[in-house]
């Protein structure tokens, strides 16, 4: 079985030597050492100001909402994973769905200001795939309307842009460490923000509001456990060769669909320093896509309908509007295997099925 994605695991004898540094203590949860160290670390490598490690990249995303005080209009995009909607719902908040470019899927900076009212109180957006929102509009958007920038940035991690990470944009940003990602630790999620104060009032959040005796605020349980941290220190050494060999593999796809008609990623390479996090394509009907799939699922190979369908047509939403786009879009894309040990005769063989099929 080939399977959409495969998580990296390191050897079993650096997870162990790492956790038992917490083992030898019975120190396992509630900021331990190898979380403080995981989070020194990935502050490191990604250039960011502060740096908190939690429990999930959905909980940072509510931690983002309360810490702003978001309760009323998010602009927001309607092509990414269910998490970006339902967290704006579950914590009592409108997600007005802005549609996406054509190009690079994220959503369409330049009708971001048309959907502003006098509710709107911040733009939560999806770096799609790892490839960069349009940064610069969306700040001069938001500085213009006083707007907060959140960025859901699930799939950002190692992808740069104009030389700066980009999960270092925004006025906070989030990141999914769920181990389907390219940097994982099984379960978890970090949250990183440009100021002394926000990177309190988030430590406090995140931790039930207190500190040893002393309340200070509302809270929840945004932490994780030294189990976790210590396979995020595992596979951190590991994650620039993941990327290459992903970037290796996707340049095999690149050229082997390359006489197909099927559509590519494709990003300014000047700009975008990317991290290789899928491989999506894009079908010329859903009819093709669908028996595309048919036939790989045959050869037990799955892929996945990443993103479908298009968040706006969610059953459960009181009203949303039309997004032409991502509902097309969202009709056409199929992700394909990608993990640094896919092995070339799959990719051959997963190329081959979709060319036959679609060049007829």
């Amino acid at each position: 079985m080939i399977n959409v994605t495969k998580t990296f695991l390191p050897s079993f004898e650096e997870y162990t030597t790492i956790l038992k540094k917490a083992w030898d203590k019975a120190w396992i949860t509630n900021n331990g050492m190898l979380v403080q160290e995981l989070e020194t670390k990935l502050q490191k490598y990604l250039n960011a100001q502060h740096l908190l490690y939690c429990g999930n990249g959905t909980i940072v995303l509510q931690m983002a909402l309360k810490a702003f005080n978001i309760t009323k209009e998010v602009i927001t995009t309607p092509f990414s994973y269910v998490a970006t909607t339902n967290v704006l719902l579950w914590e009592g908040c409108t997600p007005v769905f802005v549609d996406i470019d054509p190009e690079n899927f994220c959503i369409d900076a330049s009708k971001i200001e048309a959907a502003i009212t006098k509710n709107t109180q911040a733009i939560l957006a999806t770096h799609v795939y790892g490839l960069p929102c349009n940064i610069e509009l969306i700040e001069k958007i938001a500085v213009k309307h006083k707007l907060k920038v959140i960025y859901d940035g699930a799939h950002a991690f190692g992808t740069e842009y104009m030389n700066k990470p980009l999960l270092s944009f925004g006025d906070i940003s989030t990141c999914s460490f769920h181990a389907t990602k390219l940097f994982h630790t099984v379960e978890g999620g970090c949250i990183i923000c440009h100021k002394e104060e926000l990177l309190r009032e988030l430590m406090l959040m995140r931790s039930f509001g207190h500190i040893g005796d002393e309340y200070f605020s509302v809270g929840v349980n945004g932490k994780n456990s030294e189990f976790h941290a210590a396979m995020g220190l595992a596979v951190l050494p590991h994650i620039n060769s993941i990327i290459e060999k992903r970037k290796e593999i996707s340049a095999l796809y690149d050229r082997l669909l390359s006489d197909s008609n099927i559509r590519v990623l494709n990003f300014d390479k000047e700009k975008i320093k990317y991290n290789y996090a899928y491989y999506p394509v894009i079908f010329a009907s859903e009819k093709d896509l669908l028996n595309v799939r048919i036939l790989l699922e045959q050869d037990d190979i799955n892929t996945r309908r990443y993103f479908y369908p298009s968040l706006n047509t969610l059953p459960y939403l009181k009203s949303a509007s039309a997004c032409p786009v991502s509902e097309d879009i969202s009709r056409r894309v199929l992700c394909l295997p990608l993990f640094p040990d896919l092995e070339e005769e799959k990719v051959n063989q997963i190329s081959g099925t979709i060319k036959k099929l679609v060049n007829i």
